[in-house]
This record gives C-alpha cells, sequence and structure tokens, in this order.
C-alpha cells in the first residue's frame, strides 16, 4: 500500500477520538440516540481541527446497519464493520456524496444537486451531501437550494463545513443547525502526537513534540503536517528517526524565543547597540524580516498575557488561567514570565502595538530590514517616554500656580524702573535666591545632555528706591480686578495699597497709588435712518443690485442691543434670493464705513405691505425724479398743496 501521511493515516473514525471537540460529538451522539436528526448541518471552525472528519463519522453513524443499542453497536458510535461504515470510510459509498464546494460553486452544479435530491437512496436510509468550503458557493446557487433545505425529503442530509461562516447568507443559516469548532488546545494536540511518535518508533522529547504543538497553532492537521515533514529529515539511530528541536527549527525557519528574551533584556538596560546587533546576526542568518516579526509579535502577546495572569519570574502563577491562556510549554511559560517582569503591562502593551505595526508595515514597504530595525530601536525609544500622568503631575496645582502668577507680576514690578503715581512711590525690593527646579519633559535630555543650567546662589540683596515726581495721568477704565494672595498680607495706608509676599530670603514689598476711576461711555451710535440710506447706496451704487436697493428702501430699520434689525416686507423663502451674499456683504461693508462695523446685521422676513401703506421711496440720486424734486418750482407746488409725485416722465434727449 502507498505511503499515507500522518493526517489520513490516523483520522479519527469515532466521535470518540476526535481531540478538543466534545461539545461537538456530545450533541451528535445524544441527537443519534434520541433520533433527532436534522435535515442540515453547518460545521464551521480554524483549519484542520476535524469539520470534515466529524463529517464523515456522522454519515457513518446515520448508514450504518446495525441498531443503536445492539450488541454490535452499544452506543451512538458506527460500528466501523458493516459495509456502509466501511464504504463510507473507504470513499466509495453511493448515498455519501462529498462536493468540494469551491469548484461545484455555479447554479448549474447546484441546480443538478437539486434535482438529484428527488431520488431516495439506492441501499442506505440517508443519501447524505457534504458540500466542503461551502462558504465558496454563490449567492444564486444558494437561493437555488433555499427551497430544499425549507422543505427537504425525508431521506436527505446536508452537511456544510466552511471556514466562514459569514459568508454563507442568514437564509440559510436559520434552516440548518450550526456547529463551531473550538481551536485544538496545545495539551489535546500534544497528546495525540506522543501518541503518534510512539506508534511510528519516532524518538521525540517534549521539548521537540511542544514545538512542534505550537508550531500547529490551534490546527492538528497542521502540527501533524510538520510532524511528518519533521520525522522525513530527522537523523535516524539503531533504526529510529530522532526529533530535535534545533532540527525542528531549522527545518520551520524559526529561530529560538531566547533570543527575543535577549532583546528584550537589551531594552531594558537601554543598550540600543545590542539590541541593532542580535537583529543584524538573526538576518545575516537567512531569517526573514517578516517571519522575525511575527515570531517577536507572538513572543510579546505571551510576556503581555504572563503580566496579566501574574506569571513570576521564578515561574509562579504557572496553574490556572495561565495554563488556558498560554498554549505554550512551560518552559516557554517561564521564560515568558522572566521577560514580563522586566516591564509594566503598559509598556509591554506599547511594545506589542508597535510590533504589530512593524509587521503590517512589512508586508507592503521596501527596504524590510531597515523598517524591522527602526522598529526594534523604537522598542528602546519608548521606555524613555514619560506618561502622561507623570508629566501632568509636575505641574503645580490651582493654588500654587496663582501663588506663582502673582509671585512672578511682584518680580516684574519689582524690577521695573517706569513708575506712574500721582505722588512719590518708594518700591523697595529684596532678591530671593534662585534655584534650578525646572523639570525635564523631554525623555532624551537626561541623557543628552548638551548645556548645563547655571544657577547663582545666595545672590547680593538689591535695594532700589525711585522718587517719582508728579506727572500726569491718563485715567484708566474701572473694571473688577480679582487678586488672591494666600500667603501674603495686604495693608491700606491712605490711598496705597500695600502687599508683602514672604519669601526664602527676603520680602517684596509693592505699594500702590489708587486712581481716581473714570467711567468711560460709548459714543452714540448713527442713527438707523443715516445707515439704511448708506445701505441703499452702496447697492444702488453696485450693478445688479436694484432689488436689493428697493427691498432694503422699503424695509424698517432699527438699532437696538447692538444689533441693526432690517424688518422687510420680503417672505423668508425669498429672502435669501433678494439679499444675496454679494448684497448682504455690501451693506455690511456701508455700515462699517459709516462707523458701525460692530453692530451685527440681522435680516429678518415679514409680510408685504399694502400699497396704501407702503413707504415713501427716495429717489435714486441722479435719476429724473430726483431732478424733478430738486425743481424750485415742484418744491414750491408740494409746499402749497401738499402735493405727491408719483409719476415723473423724462423729456430729455438721450445723448
Amino acid at each position: 500500500m502507498a505511503y499515507q501521511v500522518l493526517a489520513r493515516k490516523y483520522r479519527p473514525q469515532r466521535f470518540a477520538d476526535v481531540a478538543g471537540q466534545d461539545h461537538v460529538t456530545v450533541t451528535l451522539m445524544n441527537a443519534l440516540t434520541q433520533g433527532r436528526i436534522a435535515h442540515g448541518y453547518i460545521f464551521s471552525g480554524h483549519r484542520g481541527i476535524g469539520k470534515t472528519t466529524i463529517a464523515r463519522i456522522l454519515a457513518m453513524a446515520l448508514n450504518c446497519r446495525n441498531a443503536i443499542g445492539s450488541a454490535a453497536r452499544p452506543t451512538a458510535e458506527p460500528c466501523e464493520v458493516c459495509e456502509s461504515c466501511t464504504e463510507i470510510r473507504a470513499g466509495n459509498a453511493v448515498d455519501v456524496i462529498e462536493i468540494d464546494a469551491a469548484t461545484n460553486r455555479g447554479i448549474d452544479e447546484i441546480r443538478e444537486l437539486r434535482d438529484a435530491a428527488r431520488y431516495r437512496p439506492a441501499r442506505d436510509k440517508y443519501k447524505i451531501y457534504i458540500l466542503d468550503e461551502a462558504h465558496q458557493i454563490t449567492d444564486a446557487a444558494f437561493n437555488a437550494l433555499l427551497k430544499t433545505l425549507e422543505e427537504p425529503p425525508d431521506h436527505i442530509v446536508f452537511m456544510m463545513a466552511t471556514t466562514q461562516p459569514e459568508d454563507i447568507p442568514q437564509t440559510v443559516r436559520s434552516r440548518c443547525q450550526h456547529f463551531s469548532f473550538h481551536a485544538v488546545k496545545l495539551v489535546d494536540i500534544l497528546g495525540e502526537l506522543r501518541g503518534i511518535a510512539e506508534r511510528e518508533g519516532v524518538d521525540a522529547d517534549d521539548s521537540a513534540l511542544s514545538l512542534l504543538a505550537e508550531a500547529g497553532d490551534g490546527s492538528m492537521r497542521d502540527a501533524l503536517s510538520i510532524m511528518d515533514q519533521a520525522i522525513a529529515s530527522a537523523p535516524v539511530e539503531d533504526g529510529r528517526a530522532r526529533l530535535d528541536v534545533g532540527q525542528i527549527r531549522e527545518l520551520m525557519g524559526t529561530v529560538p524565543n531566547a533570543v527575543f528574551e535577549k532583546i528584550l533584556e537589551a531594552v531594558d538596560g537601554n543598550r540600543s547597540a545590542e539590541v541593532i546587533t542580535v537583529a543584524n546576526e538573526l538576518l545575516d542568518a537567512g531569517n526573514s524580516p517578516a517571519q522575525l516579526a511575527r515570531q517577536f509579535v507572538r513572543y510579546l502577546r505571551n510576556c503581555v498575557i504572563a503580566k496579566i495572569v501574574g506569571v513570576g519570574a521564578d515561574g509562579s502563577g504557572l496553574d490556572g488561567a495561565a495554563a488556558e491562556l498560554l498554549q505554550i510549554s512551560a518552559d516557554e511559560q517561564r521564560r515568558a514570565g522572566r521577560s514580563a517582569a522586566l516591564f509594566s503591562e503598559e509598556e509591554l502593551s506599547r511594545f506589542l502595538q508597535l510590533m504589530l505595526r512593524t509587521f503590517d508595515e512589512l508586508g507592503y514597504r521596501q527596504e524590510q530590514r531597515f523598517h524591522f530595525e527602526l522598529g526594534l530601536l523604537k522598542l528602546v525609544h519608548l521606555r524613555r517616554l514619560l506618561p502622561v500622568e507623570e508629566l501632568l503631575s509636575q505641574f503645580p496645582a490651582g493654588a500654587g500656580s496663582m501663588q506663582g502668577r502673582v509671585a512672578g507680576s511682584a518680580a516684574k514690578a519689582a524690577g521695573s524702573g517706569t513708575v506712574a503715581a500721582t505722588g512719590a512711590t518708594k518700591i523697595s525690593a529684596v532678591s530671593t535666591p534662585a534655584v534650578a527646579s525646572k523639570p525635564t519633559f523631554s525623555p532624551f535630555e537626561q541623557d543628552r545632555k548638551r548645556f548645563e543650567e547655571k544657577s547663582s546662589l545666595g545672590s547680593p540683596v538689591v535695594r532700589m528706591e525711585i522718587a517719582a515726581a508728579p506727572v500726569a495721568v491718563v485715567p484708566p477704565v474701572k473694571a473688577p480686578v480679582s487678586v488672591s494672595v494666600p500667603e501674603g498680607r495686604l495693608s491700606t495706608e491712605g490711598n496705597a495699597l500695600r502687599v508683602e509676599l514672604p519669601k526664602a530670603e527676603g520680602v517684596v514689598e509693592i505699594s500702590a497709588v489708587a486712581m481716581p476711576a473714570v467711567d468711560l461711555q460709548p459714543t452714540p451710535l448713527h442713527s438707523a435712518e443715516g445707515l439704511q440710506k448708506a445701505a441703499v447706496a452702496a447697492l444702488i451704487s453696485a450693478k445688479s443690485q436694484e432689488t436689493a436697493a428697493d427691498a432694503m428702501a422699503d424695509a424698517e430699520w432699527v438699532v437696538a442691543e447692538g444689533e441693526v434689525r432690517v424688518q422687510t416686507e420680503i417672505s423668508k423663502t425669498m429672502l435669501p434670493m433678494v439679499i444675496n451674499a454679494e448684497a448682504e456683504k455690501l451693506i455690511k461693508n456701508a455700515l462699517r464705513d459709516a462707523g458701525a462695523g460692530a453692530l451685527k446685521l440681522v435680516l429678518l422676513p415679514g409680510v408685504k405691505k399694502a400699497d396704501g401703506e407702503k413707504k415713501v421711496r427716495a429717489p435714486k440720486s441722479g435719476s429724473a425724479q430726483a431732478k424733478a424734486m430738486e425743481h424750485p418750482i415742484v418744491q414750491r407746488a408740494q409746499t402749497l398743496f401738499n402735493a405727491e409725485i408719483r409719476t415723473v416722465i423724462d423729456l430729455r434727449e438721450n445723448d
């Protein structure tokens, strides 16, 4: 017989042989015992964890010739000896059709399947369709299968295996029983590998098998495939292959985690040169930057988990949550605990985030080596950064900051030689020792200082007396001022205010003479009529703004509470069309030129007045009506008869 790979040779043939999927196997066996057989099943989960295997075992259990509870079949497990079980195990059963949905994904193939499903099975009890990679089926093909899934014949059972159940339409999932498979745990994979190694006559220690189990990453098939390759490349001693950790790492192209432990120790010691040296050795040995970054990300993840669950540097705390969350060997758990003890949880989280970003960038960047080295160098720099909380804690709180501002203002006033007062003013200033207490906010300034701050301690006492002659003072505008002097002392002498602020070795005295307060009233604004004329004139002088000018002339203008309110006769819908952005800009410019630029322009919509109530509109400058209004005879007629000019006919010849 031709050689079979380990994944096929040791494929489980019973529910009890499937590792790590007890929640699925127990449910299916109970359903078989109770006779609660569904017409559709969906098996989803990680690759290589037993989806198709359980579908075949379920097919054997459904078509097994022996009844459950008989001597040949006491449980719901298939008997494995009848013709149906042997044919299904060999893959040549007539009534069990296994279809690769990745290649038979069209509507034509599904239509043929639907037509064939109407006929009863040739020999067995059920006609079973196993659709592998079912998420590859098109939406149109799934729609063609909906009616058959909803009301199938009693002899049909559909089983769909997929790694992406979200790609299967919800209408299909709602018609089937969905079983979500779990990733196989490390201990389960390790137990299977140990048993297979004994049956195959392979010598392998626990460290080598643990490395194979970790490489499987929750997939039993991946672990068996790597083990098959490792056995083929292993040296033979006394007729038995011997698996070695170093040989397996070289075969998989990985490096030991001790290298990453060394890198994190150099990061903790702020040794950038050592980090780059280790990276250079790894890259020169032919390791891919992307592969190294992937391994480092996994190692950092294990360090973060070890820090969270409390794995100590001495290997303590490996029970309970640590064994469940860290799916690695005991030696690797202790290694992760040692690295995690060097950093805080926040630092490890930042390291993991940085390396994840570096790993993503390596997929589309040129010069992958440079980006990988840069990512490692950033790990060293991250240790120098200060947390935001620590940075904010160095700033003084509310009262202290007020004292600092008052003291700074006092020092500035004492050092200034300009004095404005109505009489003689005396200022005495005693200097205090200067202490350099400026915090260093840059993390790089501590180890790379280029300049040293020089502070003069115990500087000489300076006293300054200024006798200012009486000078004219401009009365200031009265405004309330709030001054907080929590540690000082206030005293008044006549119309003078004296503040004493105690310092380390002296007193700062500030004397100020109260100034007479003068209330300044704002100048009266222009009248509403004047602003209206200015705005209308600006609109008339502009091009294509006659309609806006007429609307502003007919409106009521009111100046109140810092606003120019223009009550127009235009509806709310037409207002933005008549007074467009250009017209509004011209009006605002006219108000600003008239000295009312600080007032806010408010345009209010309104209702059009009747003809009798309409306000008399001022004639346009230079128009025939304006010329008529300026004529002496017309003015005299208006005075005598209270006349109103309604129509003006221009008889002048056009030039």
